[in-house]
């Protein structure tokens, strides 16, 4: 081509009109089933980690609610009202199988119902979950009823937790928390340390390790976990997002993130 030539484009203004295609559509991302999860606006690490969980084919929406930073029962109540509308931005014209709200102490402040009646004014199109939803499945499919948790909660949210594993049928023979009432603080915490803390509260007693809280970066080191103390360790965005795929019938087996996924369906 002559470097000098001019080539001359469309001017400003011209009326388009495009030739006549023959349009090709194939699956969309979601082909084996849609998922959605409502997140907390300061919440650093859910995207990634649910992300990393998702097999081929799966499709995945957010949507976020506004929040502080602090993590306390008071802040936490107030998350329930605002359910509803982000429930209902997430795929409002291709409902997802599922939505969930992805929350460890809102599930359990708020109440999984409430959470999930909520979710249902939003979403009426979806099946609705709570994050500790999953947990329980979790714990309870691996036959884990004698369990210690690790938290990054203050004691205010560590006692009501309590009485919720309690109530829905677990032993625990302790729950020690780090008192970070930091949300974005939260994502920060190393995850070598969370593996030295997991370990430290470890009982012979136990049956499991559950690692609570969808802002830590636990599941970075479950493997890990597993390797020193020879027995399962739950943490919340692994059991919520097993919990899930189940729930919509998607059955893999996703490497790397502990012995649960090597269960194929929920038994409770």
């Amino acid at each position: 081509m002559n470097s000098n030539a001019q080539v001359i484009g469309l001017s400003k203004g011209t009326i388009i009109k495009s030739k006549p295609w023959k349009t090709r559509f194939s699956d969309f991302y979601g082909n084996r089933g849609m998922l959605g999860f409502i997140v907390l606006a300061t919440d650093l690490v859910m995207e990634n980690n649910i992300i990393r969980l998702t097999p081929e084919g799966v499709g995945l929406s957010f949507s976020r609610i506004p929040c502080k930073t602090d993590v306390n029962n008071t802040f936490l109540r107030q998350q329930l009202a605002m359910l509803p509308s982000a429930a209902a931005m997430i795929q409002p014209d291709k409902p997802p199988d599922l939505v969930c709200y992805a929350c460890t102490s809102g599930s359990i402040l708020n109440g999984e119902q409430n959470c999930m009646d909520a979710i249902k004014v939003g979403a009426p199109h979806s099946k609705s979950m709570t994050l500790v939803t999953g947990v329980v499945d979790a714990m309870k499919t691996l036959g884990a009823l004698n369990i210690v948790v690790g938290t990054p909660y203050l004691d205010e949210v560590n006692s009501v937790e309590l009485d919720f594993l309690i109530d829905s049928g677990f032993n625990v023979l302790d729950i020690q928390g780090l008192n970070v009432s930091d949300g974005a603080e939260m994502g920060r915490i190393d995850p070598q340390f969370i593996k030295e803390f997991a370990i430290s509260i470890d009982r012979p007693d136990a049956e499991c390790i559950f690692l609570s809280c969808g802002g830590i970066r636990s599941i970075d080191v479950i493997d890990q976990i597993e390797a020193e103390i020879d027995k399962p360790v739950i943490t919340s965005n692994q059991a919520m997002m097993w919990s899930c795929l189940r729930r919509i019938g998607v059955e893999d087996n996703i490497n790397g993130y502990g012995q649960l996924f090597k269960a194929k369906q929920i038994t409770t």
